[in-house]
């Protein structure tokens, strides 16, 4: 695959992870475990901050692995958000144990998009919500990432009145 392209992709995919980073960073204490909406439908942990986080770097993670097969998420985490049940964690995860993922999940990106071959770009991923070629997937990741970055600086800007600002392209 081009370098150009390469570094294309991880310059927006890696903004838009610095983009969760910087909403982690600027959560306040008082908001990591607060129920942020109320829906009766769905468990309250998904309404909190520190599960928004959690879960937009947990399928960040997955899919950067391509298959469900073989994925192991680093300690502490484990495969509960694959559960069709809507398991949560039994604890609220720690600001330090999701930086630590989120560092994880960044190096992850990065080396993945940089051993990018035109092979492994078309190899085909199933999950199931559908297939997909992996470069495919990795945009979709990129969204997901993006849709949820976005997500927690409306939170903040609705509940502490500030949201950190775009970021261009990835930090170095």
């Amino acid at each position: 695959m081009d370098h150009f392209w390469k570094t294309l992709v991880w310059q927006q995919f890696g903004a838009a992870i610095d983009m969760l980073d910087n909403a982690v960073r600027a959560c306040p204490d008082h908001l990591w475990c607060e129920r942020l909406w109320d829906n009766p439908s769905e468990q309250p942990e998904w309404s909190q901050y520190w599960y928004i986080v959690y879960h937009s770097l947990f399928w960040l993670d997955l899919y950067l692995s391509g298959a469900v097969e073989g994925f192991a998420p680093p300690k502490p985490f484990t495969l509960d958000e694959l559960d069709p049940a809507g398991l949560v964690p039994e604890r609220p995860y720690t600001r330090d144990e999701l930086f630590a993922y989120l560092a994880h999940a960044r190096n992850k990106c990065q080396a993945t998009i940089e051993a990018l071959t035109d092979e492994k770009a078309e190899r085909r991923c199933r999950f199931r919500w559908g297939e997909l070629s992996f470069a495919e997937l990795l945009l979709y990741n990129m969204r997901h990432v993006q849709e949820h970055a976005a997500q927690l600086n409306l939170l903040l800007g609705q509940k502490v009145g500030t949201a950190p600002g775009w970021v261009t392209k990835a930090k170095s």
